[in-house]
């Protein structure tokens, strides 16, 4: 509105000039009033005439003023800038020393080293469970003098039971996978709900040792070998995890150099029975028979269920810091699901339904604040796969606004962003001293439907102060797919303008 009054008095001033005699004083108003107004996130307003869509704001944290803002309450796709919210929600439920665990019961009597009965592998929504941690778990249990479970080895998801899939990738994944991202989702996961495929080289011509990370034989087929070639060859190895009707299986091919071992990771198709396979395996080379099948089931364990051994996962800050940091989408769904259990009676039937607690808290700290729109912004995840979430720039920096100003938790918080300069990713370690040293933040990229550019965090200030500050880039109807490099640099451009000021 400012924009268009200032143009308007300045046509009407034009209009008189010819019938009017200006006064020395009256000549520097109506020049000022004839120059266009300031754009704010100028980068970012001409990459959005191009085509682009874009939300924006910069919020001096000190003052409370907004310092800059474009569409700034327009709501688009935020990617895995969703995960600030997860990591905001779960600072202000648990503390920050906060573990899940995962334990081992015994289902039945337990006399001479044997167990009659069932084994169960419990979990408790620890996205952090690792091939090692199995290893712990099998220590303990052979410590208690377990040498035989004449039974099953069960592994139990309640309090979550089956979640299915939600998204497009963890659907696909559910046939085959070639990454790592898109496991589905289950209580018990180990190693983020992926196969660790180790590739070790042998002799030149000879095939390589494919099993799985910690244990000398994979519990599921390997198809295919991968050949040792010399050390100056060019890689071309490749694997895949696929599920048939007889269950999964790894397929590889191509060549590996001599050299050091490598570690791939592959998304399994039910994380709880891929993990129970695993258990077995290292039960096995630690010298436990299980004598049954691995099942999976759903319902609460036994009351006459007895404790046999137990992990730690790591710390809610440790897991923050992986999911900030490394984008780790596991490790966001699953603080999630378990946020939502946290908060009712029952756990969430369906990530989307667990979602709802951090757009219930994105409601609650702009409603203490007073800023802007207080309406749910929908969420139906916490990695920001589903392309359905949507953020403002204002949720984004009220958000940041509330966690600066929350003594106790903004440590924790503000450790898991990234410094440009020590980023893990290429395309955030270029730019001016300032942008590299002067900033922390967290990113968000998406290429389908369309694509998704994001950057949230802090600027700290020349005089010691702080603002916070998002922008996100969406493809629109014109531009349905804006490259990362351009949304990138144009992004970049406008936080270095702030720097530049402050």
């Amino acid at each position: 509105m400012t924009g268009l009054f200032l143009e308007s008095a300045s046509s009407a001033l034009r209009r008189r000039c010819t019938s009017i005699r200006l006064t020395g004083a009256a000549i520097p108003l109506l020049l000022s009033l004839s120059l266009p107004a300031h754009a704010d996130w100028q980068a970012l307003h001409a990459l959005e005439n191009s085509g682009a869509v874009v939300t924006a704001s910069a919020v001096d944290l000190d003052s409370g003023e907004v310092l800059e803002q474009l569409n700034a309450a327009d709501r688009l796709t935020p990617a895995s800038l969703t995960k600030l919210a997860v990591a905001a929600t779960a600072l202000d439920v648990w503390p920050a020393d906060k573990t899940f665990q995962t334990r081992l019961l015994g289902v039945g009597p337990f006399k001479d080293g044997r167990i009659d009965g069932d084994l169960v592998l419990q979990g408790m929504g620890d996205s952090t469970l690792d091939h090692l941690a199995l290893w712990s778990l099998a220590a303990q249990l052979k410590g208690t003098g377990v040498t035989t479970i004449n039974g099953r080895l069960v592994v139990n998801t309640a309090p979550f039971g089956p979640l299915g899939c939600e998204t497009k990738d963890r659907c696909d994944a559910l046939q085959r996978s070639d990454t790592a991202y898109n496991a589905p989702l289950s209580a018990v996961a180990v190693d983020y709900g992926n196969w660790c495929v180790d590739i070790r080289p042998t002799g030149i011509g000879s095939p390589a040792v494919v099993s799985t990370c910690g244990t000398a034989q994979a519990p599921i087929p390997v198809d295919g070998t991968i050949k040792t070639v010399g050390p100056s060859a060019k890689p071309t190895f490749w694997a895949e995890r696929v599920t048939t009707a007889s269950g999964e299986m790894l397929r590889v091919g191509g060549d590996i150099p001599l050299g050091g071992n490598i570690s791939v990771y592959r998304a399994m198709s039910d994380p709880a029975l891929g993990t129970g396979l695993m258990m077995r395996e290292v039960l096995r080379e630690i010298g436990i028979v299980v004598t049954g099948s691995v099942d999976v089931v759903h319902t609460p364990p036994p009351i006459n269920a007895y404790p046999l051994a137990q992990n730690e996962g790591l710390s809610l800050k440790e897991q923050l810091g992986r999911m900030l940091r490394f984008s780790n989408n596991y490790v966001a769904d699953m603080l999630t699901l378990n946020l939502a259990a946290a908060q009712r009676s029952q756990a969430p039937a369906q990530l989307s339904d667990a979602a709802k607690s951090l757009s219930d808290f994105i409601v609650r700290i702009k409603t203490a604040a007073k800023s802007g729109k207080a309406t749910p912004p929908p969420l139906f995840s916490g990695s920001g796969l589903t392309p359905e979430n949507e953020l403002s720039a204002e949720d984004l920096t009220s958000l940041l606004a509330a966690q600066y100003r929350n003594t106790r938790n903004f440590p924790a918080f503000y450790g898991g962003l990234v410094v440009p300069r020590q980023a893990p990713f290429q395309f955030l370690r270029v730019g001016s001293p300032a942008w590299l040293d002067r900033v922390a933040l967290k990113t968000g990229t998406m290429d389908d439907p369309h694509s998704v550019c994001g950057i949230a965090g802090y600027i700290r200030k020349k005089d010691g102060g702080w603002i916070a500050f998002a922008a996100i880039v969406n493809g629109g109807q014109r531009m349905r797919h804006v490259p990362l490099y351009k949304a990138m640099e144009a992004a970049r451009a406008d936080v270095d303008s702030i720097l530049a000021k402050y």
